[in-house]
């Protein structure tokens, strides 16, 4: 993939367990040749947990991308009116952000940027990961899948017994969703079997 001309927004909310999973499809960006602007959500700036700490992940956001992390909706708002993006990612998409989206609630930097990146009729890609997918957070599901430059990374039960309602993207085909999102194309098959799980 061609990346070399665009910009690419990355915003990643707080599903931590994913994080070593997303951070090298930034880096296939970057080395593509993408600008890739990165936006973290409150939960990532601010908590340390067993997957790694807040700072530690920020500064490896900050090497692969070389820009400053846009962290506050005020950062974030002037990304409607320059629209400098020609594509966002949300990877990883948590159910609480899935939620706020389909609610039409603004109260982050990562909606801010979704909302600004909407406005602008621009694609929109999630990853999600979300223990209730298959629970109350279908039905935001549901919405957003039928919602206007919204694409979503193919995605599956990542535990189908352990954790019947949780639903995760294959964060591997982030780049691959994202290019074909720009051409106004949904990545196929979107629901997938993410692995197998006893």
């Amino acid at each position: 993939m061609n990346w070399h001309g665009k910009t690419v927004g990355y915003a990643i909310t707080g599903s931590h367990c994913t994080f070593a999973e997303v951070m090298p499809q930034i880096q296939r960006f970057i080395d593509d040749g993408a600008n890739v602007v990165p936006i973290v959500s409150g939960s990532v700036l601010a908590t340390d947990t067993r997957f790694g700490t807040s700072e530690s992940w920020l500064k490896q956001l900050k090497d692969i991308t070389g820009n400053d992390i846009i962290s506050t909706i005020v950062e974030a708002e002037p990304l409607g009116p320059s629209k400098l993006l020609d594509v966002l990612t949300i990877a990883p998409c948590t159910g609480n952000t899935t939620s706020k989206l389909a609610n039409a609630m603004t109260d982050s930097p990562v909606l801010m940027a979704a909302k600004s990146q909407m406005r602008n009729g621009r694609p929109l890609v999630l990853a999600i990961s979300t223990n209730d997918g298959l629970g109350l957070n279908a039905a935001n599901i549901a919405k957003l899948l039928v919602t206007k430059n919204i694409y979503f990374v193919p995605f599956g039960q990542d535990s189908p017994h352990g954790k019947p309602n949780s639903l995760v993207a294959r964060m591997e085909l982030i780049p691959e969703a994202c290019y074909a999102a720009l051409q106004g194309n949904q990545l196929q098959p979107m629901i997938i079997e993410r692995f197998h799980s006893a």
